[in-house]
C-alpha cells in the first residue's frame, strides 16, 4: 500500500485548496458496502443459521469487502504524501480503531441482551479476544463476535506497512514496483503449500498477515500508479492479471470432495477491480448521477465504515426475531439493511467522528509543542 514519492494531481490540488469530492468514489464505496450487506443477509445468514426460512432472493458472491480493501489501498497512495508521515499513519489508526472497538462492545452487549437460543453467547473472555483481534491469528480458538471485522487488522497492517515502506527507498520509484510484484507472486507460488494441510504455525503466520489477500492491496496501488501515469498500460494489465490470478486461487475452498472454486465470486471481484480502475482513471460521474441522489449516496458513503462494522451479527438477530414472527424473508432482509444503516450512522456520529477529531487534535498539539521546543533548543 505504498507509492512513489510524487504527489497525485488530486493531492496537489487539495494541498493548495479544497477540491471537489468525486461522487463516483462515493457510488463505488456505497455499492461495495451494500453488496456486503446483501451477501450477509441473503446468503450467509441461512448458511450459518439453517433453521431460518430460506431467502426469496439470494446474492451468494463474496465481493464487496475485497473491493473495499482495493479502494483502501488506492487512497493510501493518494494521501500518504500529504504532510508528515507519522501524522498520516496516526490518522489511519484514529479512523479505524475507535469505531471498531465501539462496534465490538455494542455487538457484545446486544448478543448478551437479545441472546438467541443455540447461537454463540459471548463471554467476557470473548469480548477481550475480539477487542484484541485474536481471531485474526487463531480463528478456531477465538470466535468472531462479528465476521465482518476480518478486514480491520489487514487494513491496520497494510497502512503500517505503507508508512514503513514509504519512509525507505523501497517505497519509491522502481523499488516499489519490485515490492508489488513480490507481494502478488509470493502468495501464488506458496499456494500449493497453503492448501496441502500445512502446520498450524505456518497457517497462523501466513493467514495472520493476510498473505492470501495481498493481491487486493497490490491492485489498489497498481491502479493508482496507472491512473497517475507512473506505469504503462501493459505493465498495469500485467499486474492486474497477476492479482486476478491471486484472487482466483484465494477463492478455492477445501471440501470433503477436494478443492472447489468459487468462480462467481472470483469473476465478481475481478470485474470490480476493473470498475475501480476505470473510476480512478476516468472522469467523475457527476453528470450522470442526479443531484438529489448524489447527496444521499454521499451521506451513506460517509457512514459506510460504521455500517460495515455493525450490520452483520445484530442484523442476524433482528432477522431471526422477525423469522420467528413469520415475517416474509424479503422484509427480513430489508430490516437488516435498515438496522445496519441506523447503527452505522449512530456509530459514526457518536464514536468515529468525535474520536478521530479528538485524536488528531491531540496529535497536532503534541507535534506543535515538540516543534516549539526544537526551535527554542
Amino acid at each position: 500500500m505504498t507509492c512513489v514519492p510524487e504527489m497525485t494531481p488530486t493531492a496537489t490540488k487539495r494541498s493548495s485548496g479544497r477540491s471537489k469530492r468525486k461522487i463516483s468514489w462515493d457510488v463505488v464505496r456505497t455499492a461495495c458496502v451494500v453488496l456486503v450487506m446483501l451477501y450477509h443477509s441473503t446468503f450467509l445468514s441461512t448458511y450459518l443459521h439453517p433453521e431460518m426460512t430460506p431467502r426469496t432472493f439470494v446474492f451468494p458472491f463474496q465481493v464487496g469487502a475485497s473491493l473495499l480493501l482495493v479502494i483502501s489501498a488506492y487512497f493510501a497512495c493518494v494521501t500518504i504524501g500529504r504532510g508528515p508521515l507519522l501524522r498520516y499513519w496516526w490518522g489511519r489508526i484514529a479512523r479505524l480503531v475507535p469505531p471498531f472497538l465501539g462496534a465490538v462492545v455494542l455487538i457484545f452487549l446486544v448478543m448478551r441482551w437479545a441472546a438467541v437460543e443455540g447461537w454463540f453467547y459471548p463471554t467476557g473472555s470473548d469480548l477481550a479476544a475480539n477487542l484484541l483481534m485474536l481471531w485474526n491469528w487463531k480463528p478456531a480458538d477465538y470466535w468472531f463476535i462479528d465476521g465482518s471485522h476480518w478486514t480491520v487488522p489487514l487494513q491496520l497492517m497494510g497502512f503500517t506497512a505503507a508508512a514503513a515502506l514509504f519512509a525507505t527507498k523501497w517505497g519509491h520509484g522502481r523499488r516499489i514496483i519490485v515490492v508489488l510484484w513480490l507481494a502478488v507472486l509470493l502468495p501464488i507460488v506458496q499456494w500449493p503449500l497453503r492448501v496441502s494441510d500445512p502446520s498450524e504455525l505456518y497457517r497462523t503466520v501466513v493467514d495472520g498477515i493476510g498473505v492470501h489477500r495481498w493481491h487486493l492491496f497490490v491492485v489498489g496501488v497498481a491502479i493508482w500508479l496507472w491512473s497517475t501515469r507512473r506505469i504503462s498500460l501493459p505493465h498495469f494489465l500485467g499486474l492486474l492479471l497477476a492479482c486476478m490470478t491471486g484472487q482466483a486461487l484465494h477463492n478455492y475452498a477445501e471440501t470433503p470432495e477436494g478443492l472447489v472454486a468459487d468462480w462467481g465470486s472470483t469473476i465478481a471481484v475481478c470485474v470490480g477491480m476493473v470498475v475501480v480502475a476505470l473510476t480512478a482513471h476516468g472522469p467523475d460521474w457527476d453528470r450522470v448521477v442526479p443531484s438529489w441522489l448524489a447527496g444521499r449516496i454521499t451521506w451513506f458513503a460517509g457512514i459506510s465504515y460504521g455500517v460495515f462494522l455493525t450490520h452483520q451479527t445484530i442484523g442476524y438477530i433482528v432477522m431471526r426475531e422477525l423469522d420467528d414472527l413469520g415475517v416474509d424473508p424479503l422484509l427480513q432482509t430489508l430490516a437488516m439493511l435498515v438496522t445496519g444503516t441506523v447503527l452505522g450512522w449512530a456509530l459514526t456520529r457518536v464514536v468515529e467522528r468525535p474520536s478521530h477529531r479528538f485524536l488528531m487534535n491531540a496529535y497536532d498539539k503534541l507535534a506543535a509543542r515538540r516543534a516549539t521546543r526544537a526551535e527554542v533548543a
